[in-house]
């Protein structure tokens, strides 16, 4: 029974937690873009604007749902679907933790374990374009289907780059199992540096980082829906619900990305130094779980901040970058890599 009631509490815990932090993601970035920009903020519903996320929800949940006349109906309503499944079912290869002890019993902290971790990711991810590229092309929208193809060529610009970098991981930990790639980052480096990926692989990490905010559409990489060139891009046609769930799938791929960059460069779940404490498992597990936590809201801050401070690129900027700067850098550092793990260095 274990085996079936175990992964779907764990389902709708990080469900829930999900959900949550996506509600109240979008306030805080609207907090800090206020700060940035000098201005208050929401502060109208509820104390300090708390319930403005909720009121938000509310009003999607009451507008009227529009369909232009020509557009392909099914498909029109299938995208904004798509693109939310993808955004969340992606976390479920990631571990949060390591193991934690409740009842006599030990569970591991991570939906599903298997052993192609980085693979699964990177395959759905790449899904998640299908989404935005299907809704551009069913709004039947000159400016829908433009913001639809940018997306896609975007994606395949920037993903084999992010690809790339990621080999010089799997290299260094000989596995594509993600509790394994974080297990490989306890210790230290000269005592006191902790072994994480960020410091082994600086440029992949930079590559890795850079071609996040592309796979999500996060400025200066928002070309697919660039309001003052394409109105709103791919969901230019969408309105209610449908619009709500795009604006929940992009929030939920920017946790999933910045979990998987945790997972994979900042030692996942690993908190340094916490050996020399004398605390019990429950304790260290707790500690482990808020550090995973506490390392993905700084690199959401950072995704925030950006945002708010370099502009757009334009196209061919965006074009430039990706394929003669990342791609020949990502190539670069997989072969300095593979040529300091054949010396020992690494």
């Amino acid at each position: 029974m274990n085996l079936i009631l175990e992964p779907i509490v764990k389902i709708l815990i990080v469900l829930f937690i999900n959900l949550t932090l996506v509600s109240y993601l979008v306030l805080i970035e609207r907090k800090v873009s206020a700060y940035i920009q000098n201005r208050i903020g929401p502060n109208r519903v509820g104390p300090w604007g708390l319930l403005q996320s909720v009121a938000d929800v509310v009003k999607l949940f009451f507008k009227e749902d529009i369909v232009p006349k020509d557009a392909n109906k099914f498909i029109h309503s299938l995208a904004p679907v798509i693109s939310v499944v993808v955004a969340f079912s992606t976390f479920a290869v990631i571990p949060f933790g390591n193991k934690i002890t409740l009842y006599g019993n030990e569970y591991n902290l991570v939906i599903a374990d298997v052993n192609v971790g980085v693979l699964v990711i990177l395959a759905l991810t790449s899904l998640g374009v299908y989404g935005i590229t299907l809704s551009g092309w069913s709004s039947n929208n000159k400016y829908s289907l433009l913001g639809g193809l940018r997306s896609s060529a975007q994606m395949i610009s920037y993903e084999l780059s992010m690809g790339i970098s990621l080999i010089g991981i799997l290299l260094m930990t000989q596995s594509m199992r993600l509790t394994q790639i974080v297990a490989e980052q306890g210790g230290y480096i000269f005592g006191f540096i902790p072994n994480w990926n960020i410091f082994l692989q600086p440029i992949g990490f930079i590559i890795f980082l850079v071609s996040t905010f592309a796979e999500t559409n996060r400025l200066p990489f928002d070309l697919p829906e660039a309001e003052e060139e394409l109105v709103g891009g791919y969901h230019t046609e969408y309105s209610g619900m449908k619009f709500g769930l795009f604006f929940l799938a992009e929030y939920a791929s920017m946790i999933t990305a910045s979990a998987f960059i945790v997972t994979l460069f900042l030692g996942g779940w690993q908190a340094p130094f916490i050996e020399y404490f004398n605390f019990s498992p429950f304790v260290i597990s707790l500690l482990q779980l808020s550090a995973f936590a506490i390392k993905v809201l700084f690199v959401l801050l950072f995704f925030i901040l950006i945002r708010w401070t370099i502009p757009r690129f334009r196209y061919d900027q965006l074009m430039n970058i990706g394929w003669k700067v990342m791609l020949p850098l990502s190539l670069l550092n997989l072969i300095v890599t593979a040529f300091l793990i054949l010396i020992n260095i690494l």
